[in-house]
C-alpha cells in the first residue's frame, strides 16, 4: 500500500477530485496548507503599498491505494492538477505499513 499525497492550487481541487473518483478511489482527504516551493511567495497590493506573501494557500490531497493503482492515480492527479505554470505542486508517495478501520476492525487492503 501507498500513501499519495498531492499538494495543488485550491482551484483544481474538483478537477483532481473527478479524475481520483474516475480512477476509482472512493475516499480522500483534503487539508488546507501553506508553503512555498520556486515560487517564494507572490507580491500583493493593498491600498496602494506592495507587500510579499510568503506561504502561498495550497490544498493537500492524501489517498492511500494498493500497490497496483499507484501510478494511474498519480497520473490522474497530475494531469487533473497541471496548469503548466510554476506553482502547480508536487505528488509524494510513501510506504503504508498497515491500516485499520476503525469502526469494523478491518486491515490493510480489507480496510481501504
Amino acid at each position: 500500500m501507498k500513501k499519495i499525497e498531492a499538494i495543488i492550487r485550491p482551484f483544481k481541487l474538483e478537477d483532481v477530485k473527478i479524475a481520483l473518483v474516475n480512477s476509482g478511489i472512493v475516499g480522500m482527504t483534503v487539508s488546507e496548507v501553506r508553503g512555498f516551493g520556486r515560487q517564494k511567495g507572490q507580491v500583493e497590493r493593498y491600498r496602494g503599498s506592495e507587500f510579499t506573501v510568503e506561504f502561498l494557500q495550497k490544498l493537500k490531497v492524501e489517498v492511500v491505494v494498493d500497490d497496483e493503482k499507484v501510478n494511474s492515480v498519480i497520473e490522474a492527479i497530475a494531469e487533473a492538477a497541471k496548469t503548466g505554470e510554476i506553482g502547480d505542486g508536487k505528488i509524494f508517495i510513501t510506504s503504508i505499513d498497515s491500516v485499520v478501520r476503525i469502526r469494523t476492525g478491518d486491515k490493510d487492503e480489507e480496510a481501504l
